[in-house]
């Protein structure tokens, strides 16, 4: 017997081993995927996911489509294997544990109730920038605490929605505390509420903090919305980048006929009241998910143009957006031409 042969048959035992460690031992990382796509357009359970109480609802076809990424949980444990399958489907993407996971010590329960607040507060933000945009008043600020002896104490209450200050209408904390300030300290303000469906004036005289005149309140955001609009959504799917599709739906539904032309369209994106539309992740596997379920026109966030470089998306377009005004004239423009020039992302032409 060679000394080739001694060495290789003393090796094959550490090789096999190796491989069986690489096949059983987990790695700290996490596989993203294409998810599903939902037609906010559509129904789920039976009953359309825009729902309207108060107003018209006009369902007149097409499809507006939220995109999702299917992501290994916090506790998976992925092997080299499943790591190297992943790494060479060019529709999924690897990440860090860490960055796909930054807050360490959260346990998958938590990360369902964060996707759970984030997803509530996202549809409630749809709604808002949808009525807006149609030309209805949005209540935004809320008493969320009255501070104990304070000069707003027994004239104000948690829960209130705070409308104006002094006659100026206010729409963020930050312009009613702002609205407060202007007013020298000890002198009275009058603070236009609503309460119980009910407008009311509670005139508060400040106080003094830090050379500023004060009502001791914490204020948050919150809305009273003029009528009823509800997304149910399957409430297994979190998170906040659905908004801008979700606020494309609501508008749809509020106005006559199809705003896509009959056609599909996908897209992503956060969303604020104020229509600005946020960055999200997992764009390069929404995409090709979009685009598998018949999309033809994707809205990609501005701040998400350099991730789709690559991205698998056929002939479906890569529309750039940053509004929703944006977002809503792109559709509108491609719905009667599809072929009409259009800001894009990437080869996304």
């Amino acid at each position: 017997m060679t000394h080739r042969t001694i060495a290789g048959l003393v090796a094959l035992p550490l090789v096999l081993a190796l491989v069986l460690v690489a096949w059983l031992v987990p790695l700290p990382y996490t596989i993203y995927s294409p998810g599903p796509t939902v037609n906010v357009l559509g129904s789920y359970r039976g009953s359309p996911i825009v729902s309207v109480q108060g107003h018209k609802a006009y369902r007149d076809g097409g499809e507006l489509r939220m995109t999702t990424v299917s992501e290994t949980t916090r506790d998976a444990d992925l092997g080299l294997w499943t790591l190297l399958a992943a790494w060479v489907d060019k529709d999924d993407a690897i990440y860090p544990h860490s960055v796909a996971y930054p807050e360490a010590d959260q346990t998958e329960k938590q990360d369902k109730q964060e996707g759970a607040v984030q997803m509530s507060t996202a549809q409630q933000d749809a709604v808002a920038a949808a009525l807006e945009k149609l030309g209805y008043d949005v209540d935004r600020v809320a008493i969320a605490q009255v501070d104990k002896g304070a000069p707003a104490s027994g004239k104000v209450k948690a829960g209130d929605l705070l409308l104006s200050v002094d006659g100026t209408r206010v729409t963020t904390p930050e312009e009613a505390v702002a609205a407060v300030q202007k007013v020298t300290p000890g002198d009275p303000v009058r603070l236009g509420l609503k309460r119980g469906g009910k407008t009311r004036t509670a005139t508060v005289t400040t106080g003094t903090k830090k050379g500023k005149a004060y009502v001791g309140v914490a204020l948050g955001s919150s809305y009273d919305f003029p009528f009823k609009v509800s997304i149910g959504i399957n409430p297994a799917i979190g998170g906040p980048s659905a908004g801008l599709m979700m606020a494309l739906s609501v508008y749809d539904t509020l106005t006559p006929g199809s705003l896509t032309g009959g056609a599909h369209v996908a897209g992503t994106g956060t969303i604020d009241a104020d229509g600005d539309v946020g960055a999200i992740g997992g764009i390069q596997q929404k995409i090709p998910g979009a685009m598998h379920d018949g999309a033809r026109l994707f809205l990609v966030p501005a701040a998400n143009c350099q991730d789709v470089e690559g991205a698998d998306h056929g002939d479906m377009r890569l529309v750039k957006v940053s509004t929703f005004n944006g977002a809503l004239k792109a559709v509108e423009t491609w719905a009667e031409d599809h072929d009409a020039s259009l800001p894009t992302c990437g080869s996304g032409t």
